[in-house]
């Protein structure tokens, strides 16, 4: 279990160097993943949506 969490942790950490200011949004995308469900993300454009997505898939 806590070999999961650090590299849920460390994760995240590599996202926070692309994208500032997401915490949040980092980690309900991470909970919707090891969760098997569906992630729907609604915001202005231009605030980093994709850039987000990309960062996740490259980490």
């Amino acid at each position: 279990m806590k070999n999961n969490v650090e590299l849920i942790e460390n994760i995240v950490t590599n996202i926070e160097k692309v994208i500032v200011g997401k915490q949040k949004e980092i980690y309900d995308i991470m909970k919707g993943m090891i969760s098997g469900g569906h992630i729907l993300i609604e915001d202005v454009p231009g605030v980093g949506k994709t850039t987000l997505i990309k960062a996740i898939k490259e980490s």
